[in-house]
Formats: C-alpha cells, structure tokens, sequence
C-alpha cells in the first residue's frame, strides 16, 4: 500500500472513531455513558475538543448532566440535534426530509427501527451510522445539512452558562465533528448566515409518528452505550 493510501486509510479511521465518540457524548448522559468514558479517550487520543468534555462530564452529577442536557438541546430552537429541523421546523416539507434519512440508512443495508420512538434525522443516529456502517452515506447527510450542524456549533459556542461564562461543555463535540468535515464557502455559509438571522421555518405542522422519546435499540456500535437506533440489519 502506498504511502498516500495508508494516510487516507489512518485519516478514514480517526474520523469513523471521531464520529463514534461524538455520537456517544451528545447523547443523553447515562450512567452507561460515563463508565464508557475511558473507552471514548482511548478511541481518540489527542483530541483536545473531546478531552474538554469527557473531563467536564466525569466531573458532575449524573442528574444535573441530565438535567442541564435536556435545558440545552430540549429547550432550545438553536441546539437541536435534529438535523432536518434547521431547514424545515415543524412544516410539511420536514415529512419528505426524514423519510429521505430512512432511505439512506437502508442503502446501507439496515432498516431504521420505527418502535424506538426517535426520528432518523438525529444527529447521533447519523455519525453512528457513519462511524459503524457506511461513511460516505453519513457524510452526504452531514453535507447536506452543514447549515444546521455550523449553527448548532456557533449556539453551543455562545452559550451562557449560569455563573456567567459562555460555551456549552457540548460544544467540544460539535466542534470536533465539524474539524472532520470541509471548510464553509460560497452557498453554504449564506445559509449559516440565514439560520443564525431568521432561525428554522416556524409553520406547526402534524408529524405523528415521527417524534417521541429516545429509545434504546440493538445496533453495530463501537462504543456501549449509546440510545440512538441506528437501526438493524435486513
């Protein structure tokens, strides 16, 4: 093998481990979650963003973790973790979008698990999914929301944290997904500009069958642990 295929090959490696840290720790923290926080250092060493984190988390309480998760990502337009949601809200159009995920995902040979409860658009779903099934398909669905995951990582960057300081202890994560990805230009950071200004569509729509609690589902991961149902194989 040459030189540069060993490269890209070690380079397609550290952003599948990268991916399946981040899919962990942007999950709802479980006492699961933290006993894998070993494991997730080992999976990626050096990285400093996740580093930050995976020390913020060891240090608190599970309950206040939880509590603090579901205040950033749960009561938050601007920090959803639902891809789909940047371009579309609550509108008709998202319907199509997430079916769109679930067609992805069974490109890839597994079948999205529709008892779970949890839409398919969720961003831990698709950097498990890219990290244990099919990269290239992962990262066409992360292309093709960029907007939504810049924003997401500029929100948690400015976020205000009760003793005044500002950057959610998340933002580690997001911002080490987005080292893995190409730099913004042109077009898609016009759409940052116009999420950050007017945010995602307000117009409330219908969409059972698509919203509910995460649930844990049985996938391939690399890591234990994680609630996000990638889906099983057909």
């Amino acid at each position: 093998m040459r030189l540069t295929q060993r490269r890209e090959r070690a380079r397609e490696v550290e952003v599948r481990h990268t991916w399946a840290a981040c899919s962990t720790l942007l999950d709802y923290p479980t006492a699961e979650l933290l006993d894998n926080l070993d494991h997730i250092e080992a999976l990626t060493p050096g990285n400093a963003q996740l580093a930050g984190l995976v020390s913020y988390l060891r240090s608190r309480d599970l309950r206040a973790l939880q509590e603090e998760y579901v205040e950033t990502f749960d009561h938050t337009r601007k920090c959803a973790l639902h891809l789909t949601y940047y371009a579309y809200g609550d509108t008709r159009r998202r319907g199509a979008a997430l079916v769109s995920f679930k067609g992805a995902y069974r490109a890839g040979g597994v079948a999205w698990d529709e008892s779970s409860g949890e839409l398919p658009d969720h961003l831990c779903a698709v950097l498990q999914y890219g990290a244990t099934v099919d990269a290239e398909v992962a990262r066409k669905l992360l292309d093709d929301h960029r907007a939504g995951v810049e924003l997401l990582r500029i929100a948690l960057a400015g976020w205000r944290n009760p003793d005044g300081s500002t950057g959610s202890p998340w933002h580690g994560a997001v911002r080490a997904l987005c080292d893995t990805l190409p730099e913004l230009a042109g077009d898609e950071a016009d759409a940052v500009r116009r999420l950050i200004e007017q945010g995602p569509p307000a117009e409330e729509v219908g969409l059972a069958g698509y919203g509910g609690d995460p649930a844990l589902a049985s996938a391939p991961t690399l890591i234990a642990g994680s609630s996000i149902p990638v889906g099983a194989p057909r």
